[in-house]
């Protein structure tokens, strides 16, 4: 019989380093590449790989993603296993403390055991919400079967000056993990890969009976115990668990020649950016056309990009960008940059190495360089942003070290 797989999507994230785009939504919720949300990515994965029973668990500021997710992720009623379902917090009650938010990543999951215990799995995928990247969980499930694992955890090789941010692992020659350090301040390095850690991507299949076994024990701690790096897998390996890792780079996907290499934490607003970005270059390296591997998302019924004017000095035109529906490009120009939908960009208006959101306008004359724009925006005309540092600190806009600018939703000049 095919084995029953529940995969449960962690999409609570607060998102505080990505402030301002997360003061009013979740970070699984901020727009993506022009038309997607952050959590599309972690959703599309499980149904390119033929897992069709989801649960996606909100915690923080969710109701822009509990709309997304209602308006554009939706199977029919006929087959019970064909479901994404949102799971709120709904303040669990525990004798000693009372009601309870979520606690961590591992707490989240263990409030909802009889989600699990209803649709009787025999294997949980517990994946993150807010990367960017494509994987074949079809083919990392299958490694965990035939490996015998009691959890396996997806590994991606990184600069070990960027590790400290993330789980890392040490693991044998048959990717067995031996040992596990959640967020270091010195990341080990891959034997005989100097200057590389393998660090986790927050995405673990758990074998039923390891994961309630695993759970019971971590969350009867008391304080301790809520988080599946710095609580659920250490325990795991000092109680002599086989816990795998699992080599994201084999991960095969369809219509995709080479390794997969592409993983992103858009934790920061230079990450995020630079992500966006991306997906602009003549040869991305984050392909969004591939037709064997659809990228789906909520359905907009918006009519086609436009752009009008061709006359000197006036012409609608873009360059190694991207945009969705209902934009208009009106005697503007575009080059590097990705628009979401509705975008209106006026008469000798000029948008460099940006990424606006849905409903902006950007005014005759106006120039924006590395900027990215939340939604209902309005700029007026004349207005210059991303070019001097101390003009748009006294806007109140935030500058990041890299120098990109965030004009927060709905902003008014």
């Amino acid at each position: 019989m095919k084995p029953r797989v529940l995969g449960m999507i962690l999409a609570g994230g607060q998102g505080s380093r990505l402030a301002p785009l997360t003061q009013k939504r979740s970070k699984p919720a901020v727009p993506f590449g022009s038309k997607y949300r952050i959590i599309d990515f972690a959703i599309n994965n499980f149904m390119n790989s033929g897992m069709f029973s989801i649960y996606v668990l909100t915690q923080y500021k969710a109701q822009s993603l509990t709309e997304h997710i209602q308006r554009g992720w939706r199977f029919g009623t006929f087959l019970s296993d064909y479901f994404i379902t949102l799971v709120p917090a709904q303040m669990y009650r525990l004798e000693e403390l009372g009601p309870v938010w979520y606690r961590g990543t591992a707490d989240a999951v263990y409030q909802n055991m009889h989600l699990i215990d209803n649709y009787d799995a025999d294997y949980v995928a517990i994946f993150s919400g807010d990367h960017i990247y494509k994987m074949n969980v079809e083919h990392m499930l299958q490694t965990h079967i035939d490996s015998r694992a009691d959890i396996t955890i997806a590994a991606y090789p990184m600069p070990q000056s960027q590790a400290h941010q993330f789980g890392v692992m040490h693991v044998d020659e048959r990717w067995k993990v031996t040992d596990f350090l959640e967020k270091p301040k010195n990341p080990p390095s891959i034997p005989g890969q100097e200057g590389v850690s393998l660090t986790s991507m927050g995405n673990y299949i758990f074998s039923r009976k390891a994961l309630d076994e695993l759970l019971e024990t971590s969350m009867s701690g008391g304080e301790e115990g809520f988080d599946f790096g710095s609580d659920v897998i250490p325990r795991a390996l000092s109680d002599g668990y086989n816990v795998m890792a699992y080599d994201f780079h084999r991960n095969p996907i369809p219509g995709q020649a080479g390794p997969n290499l592409y993983w992103r934490d858009v934790g920061t607003l230079d990450a995020y950016f630079e992500a966006n970005m991306d997906l602009v270059t003549v040869n991305p390296e984050f392909d969004i056309y591939n037709p064997e591997w659809p990228l789906r998302t909520s359905s907009e019924f918006s009519p086609p990009a436009k752009f009008v004017h061709e006359s000197d000095g006036r012409k609608g035109q873009a360059f190694n960008s991207i945009m969705a529906g209902g934009t208009i490009i009106s005697g503007g120009t575009v080059r590097d940059s990705v628009l979401g939908r509705n975008v209106r960009l006026h008469s000798y208006s000029v948008v460099e190495s940006c990424v606006l959101f849905d409903d902006v306008e950007v005014g005759r004359h106006a120039r924006l360089n590395r900027v990215i724009v939340d939604k209902n925006v309005v700029i007026p005309p004349g207005t210059v942003i991303g070019l001097n540092k101390e003009d748009d600190l006294a806007r109140g806009f935030t500058v990041t070290d890299s120098g990109v600018v965030v004009v927060s939703k709905g902003y008014t000049f």
